[in-house]
């Protein structure tokens, strides 16, 4: 079996989320995808983040038409800064050794992968899936090599539709009173209308 694992704030989930978790499914010939909402994402520790509960039933509205993907809250339910190699570890135990774990991430965020909490051990428990972002280059893997040695082998670039939509514009088109449809799915509009949320 074939998963793929697609973190994020989600604060809120839009259709570029659903467009990359897709595009990357069908491409590497994935089982499933869980969207797993962050706890307290530790590159976000001094922002303000909207409640967990409105992140993971906009997450759960926004995926269910589709049977491949599914809601993990397993960050959630960890207190604390969320670190990928925890998240990593969790999903490894409970799915089993048998499970090819895909993490799906962006290009971006590939090129500070050496940054990241124990690097060398996350590409011992995970494929890395790296779909392009808006203008900009694939990292080159012979740099990362030198600090993370066998990250080549795990990577596979993943040619999804890049989507110049992010959750601090949906935010941002809310406060001001501005319209977000066709940003969101329809029922995630809904709730976020219904709950009132991110209004200025």
């Amino acid at each position: 079996m074939k998963v793929g694992v697609l973190g994020g704030t989600f604060d809120p989930v839009h259709i570029g989320h659903l467009i990359i978790a897709e595009g990357v499914r069908e491409e590497l010939g994935l089982d499933e995808v869980l969207f797993v909402p962050a706890g307290q994402p530790w590159l976000k520790v001094d922002h303000n983040i909207t409640l967990a509960v409105h992140r993971i039933e906009m997450v759960r509205l926004a995926i269910s038409r589709n049977p491949h993907f599914k809601l993990s809250e397993v960050e959630v339910e960890r207190s604390g800064p969320s670190y990928t190699i925890d998240t990593m570890m969790e999903l490894r135990n409970r799915l089993g050794a048998q499970v090819d774990l895909f993490f799906i991430f962006g290009c971006d965020a590939l090129a500070q992968f050496p940054q990241w909490k124990e690097p060398k051990k996350l590409i011992e428990l995970c494929k890395l899936a790296v779909v392009p972002r808006v203008n900009l280059v694939k990292p080159n893997l012979k740099d990362l090599e030198s600090s993370i040695p066998g990250v080549s082998d795990r990577v596979s670039y993943v040619a999804t539709p890049i989507i110049d939509i992010s959750s601090s514009q949906i935010r941002g088109r809310l406060a001001r009173g501005l319209s977000i449809r066709y940003f969101v799915p329809d029922k995630v509009e809904k709730y976020i209308a219904n709950n009132r949320l991110y209004r200025g």
